[in-house]
């Protein structure tokens, strides 16, 4: 981040675009200056004339020179972000927010579910987790898209499976040719899980409907609200509790998320 203005992005070259999904672009910029992050925090990504949107890193954050941007076709700035090419100068803020609570992760079961390209903040959790896999008692990932062509990440699956201490389920809306996975929305993974609960913390990311039927269906399985983290992207501008669009109760997502214990916000009428 800028050190005198923290409104002034810090310029960074694309140097490289991967097309995940035919909608959704990874997008790999080298910064100007080291921009060091934890998996969850989330940066401010400036495409110059345009705007700018708030984006979770979905690299490792190991890399120091380089930082992976993984972008779903939304709008204006995302479509116009899809069009940029190796060599323009973008721009980045941040990062902001606390990040995942890895530090309660140590003897733990950890539970990921992600939903559509809330793969991407979810990647980045899962790349710091795999090289310390026995710090942890398990990495469970269960994710979810609507078709085989919209599984973000696919040609990784294999690779994060094979990983030690790691299991990996992945499931489509519909049935489809080609398709010898299970079926259904990623709730249908959450069923009779083989874990130990009490000793699990999850943590969730997708779209609004998504999160609440996750939360729903992890509660079902005896997990408590305060086992259950939820990755709340939305509404983010400033990135500093200023402009006051992000609050869910008297908490800012951009300064207390944006992955949000769902035991804290869960009795505030606009959590999903």
């Amino acid at each position: 981040m800028n050190s005198q203005n923290p409104y002034t992005p810090v310029p960074a070259e694309l140097v490289e675009v991967h097309d995940e999904t035919p909608t959704i672009k990874t997008l790999v910029l080298a910064p100007s200056e080291p921009v060091e992050f934890k998996a969850g925090q989330f940066v401010q990504l400036t495409l110059p004339g345009v705007g700018e949107a708030p984006f979770t890193p979905s690299g490792s954050p190991r890399e120091k020179d380089r930082i992976a941007i993984t972008i779903l076709r939304t709008g204006v700035v995302t479509d116009r972000l899809h069009e940029c090419r190796p060599g323009q100068t973008l721009g980045l803020r941040g990062p902001f927010g606390k990040g995942y609570p890895l530090d309660k992760l140590r003897g733990r079961e950890v539970l990921v579910v992600g939903g559509g390209v809330g793969l991407a903040p979810l990647r980045a959790l899962i790349l710091a987790l795999l090289p310390e896999t026995d710090t942890i008692a398990r990495l469970s990932i269960r994710y979810g898209a609507r078709c085989m062509e919209e599984l973000l990440y696919r040609n990784q699956h294999a690779a994060w499976a094979a990983q030690k201490k790691v299991d990996f389920a992945a499931t489509i809306d519909r049935p489809q040719p080609g398709w010898t996975g299970p079926t259904g929305v990623v709730t249908t993974l959450l069923k009779n899980l083989d874990m130990d609960k009490a000793n699990c913390l999850a943590f969730v990311c997708g779209p609004s409907i998504m999160l609440k039927f996750a939360t729903y269906a992890l509660e079902a399985e005896g997990l408590a609200p305060q086992q259950i983290y939820l990755s709340m992207n939305r509404r983010m501008s400033c990135g500093m509790g200023l402009c006051g669009r992000c609050n869910i109760g008297p908490y800012y997502l951009c300064k207390d998320g944006p992955d949000m214990n769902y035991g804290t916000i869960k009795d505030y009428p606009n959590v999903f």
